[in-house]
């Protein structure tokens, strides 16, 4: 997030927690624009065959579900949020795949998610984790719709052990961020059921990638 003068008035205004109104959607639109990098390397980590049933927790702008569905073929995808704001951009970012039946964009929440157990063969949330808190129990919420062989990704542009600017860490503290270091995020993962964890860092950088497998290959 930045701190300049306009985009931080956008940014308290819009509520980067749960974006809302005129403010909210030039935030979304900002963050998808700054996301990009680190979306890429994360979703570049992926073993794809395109035939996959994908799911975004958070979609927020839907920048990453279109660089996603870029990279299925035959397969489907979902994006939640539980902004209303952030649904809608989401489904003018991506219309033509959901036009076509390839993309579906619903308001639901991470911690009731309305889809059967192992639905999903990937599912990933993008800058979006640091509003859900230490709660293992929405990590087994994400797990129960996870399939056998699947992962779960939690991709972020800061970490706990990383070494962030004060710009970051003034904005950790105003919008009470939950900043993880790697090894607590395993630990969450861990005690949410999963049964492996893979921490992946970019060199030169703060981003992050955890996964967690349901399931032991």
């Amino acid at each position: 997030m930045s701190t300049e003068k306009n985009e931080t008035s956008v940014t308290e205004l819009g509520n980067p927690a749960k974006p809302h109104g005129k403010a909210g959607e030039e935030m979304l639109r900002r963050m998808g624009e700054s996301h990009s990098g680190v979306t890429e390397w994360a979703l570049n980590t992926l073993e794809l065959n395109g035939s996959e049933r994908v799911l975004d927790i958070g979609c927020g702008g839907g920048d990453a579900l279109k660089k996603m569905s870029a990279r299925i073929t035959s397969g489907r995808l979902t994006g939640v949020d539980y902004s209303e704001v952030s649904v809608e951009l989401s489904r003018q970012r991506n219309i033509q795949d959901v036009n076509a039946g390839k993309i579906d964009i619903i308001k639901a929440s991470a911690e009731a998610l309305p889809f059967h157990d192992n639905s999903f063969d990937i599912i990933y949330t993008v800058e979006s984790f640091y509003f859900w808190g230490r709660n293992a129990d929405t990590l087994r919420e994400v797990r129960r719709v996870l399939a056998g062989n699947g992962v779960f990704m939690i991709v972020a542009d800061i970490h706990g052990d990383a070494e962030l600017s004060d710009d970051a860490i003034n904005n950790i503290r105003k919008y009470d961020l939950f900043n993880p270091s790697p090894a607590e995020l395993r630990s969450l993962l861990t005690e949410a059921g999963f049964a492996d964890t893979e921490i992946l860092l970019k060199n030169g950088t703060s981003w992050i990638c955890a996964k967690g497998y349901r399931s032991v290959e």
